[in-house]
């Protein structure tokens, strides 16, 4: 009896020498583990937040038919019914710059049909936290011009500068107001 009771503090001894080499070759691996739960953590809340935004979109589109809204958190299209056909709009490269920032409007034919010269207006602004709701207060707009082009075209890209606000702010872009213009008329001789 006396021999197993010296027996088991060298066990315990060994058993805790032991745990203590394989636990630094298991750190690594816990440590990667860590990373990956945090990066897919990251990314549920990205989906979540994208999910949202694009519940709010649809919603603020399918009330208005006067125009279309864009959340750029939602990096979808959003079909509009215009003067110029159904087209499809789209943000891209939303980025800030020394006055505000700059994205790029994206408008392609939904029937790919070629885009006619026209003007529209868009109008920029941040969402109420609270409500989730556009604030019109201090929103800020300007003119689009479309001009014809020599080449038939479906898809048109558009640089917008948006003043005034960052990309941490921008809550919506609402492009509206589409409004087609008339070709130019051919001269005509005296």
């Amino acid at each position: 009896m006396a021999k197993d009771l010296k027996k088991k503090p060298l066990l315990l001894v060994a058993a805790l020498m032991l745990a203590g080499c394989a636990a630094p070759k298991q750190q690594p691996e816990l440590n990667k583990l860590h990373n990956q739960v945090g990066k897919l953590n990251t990314e549920m809340q990205q989906l979540t937040q994208q999910a949202a935004s694009l519940e709010q979109q649809n919603m603020l589109n399918s009330t208005l038919n006067q125009g279309a809204w864009l959340l750029p958190a939602t990096k979808t299209a959003v079909a509009l019914k215009s003067q110029a056909g159904e087209v499809r709009l789209s943000l891209s490269q939303i980025e800030g710059d020394a006055n505000g920032m700059r994205a790029i409007l994206h408008i392609r034919s939904a029937a790919e049909n070629t885009i006619p010269a026209f003007t529209a207006q868009v109008e920029w602004g941040e969402m109420d936290p609270t409500t989730g709701k556009p604030l019109q207060v201090d929103s800020q707009s300007q003119s689009l011009v479309v001009k014809d082009s020599l080449l038939a075209r479906s898809e048109i890209t558009v640089p917008l500068r948006l003043s005034n606000i960052t990309p941490e702010q921008l809550g919506y872009i609402r492009v509206h107001d589409i409004v087609l213009q008339d070709p130019p008329k051919p001269a005509t001789a005296p």
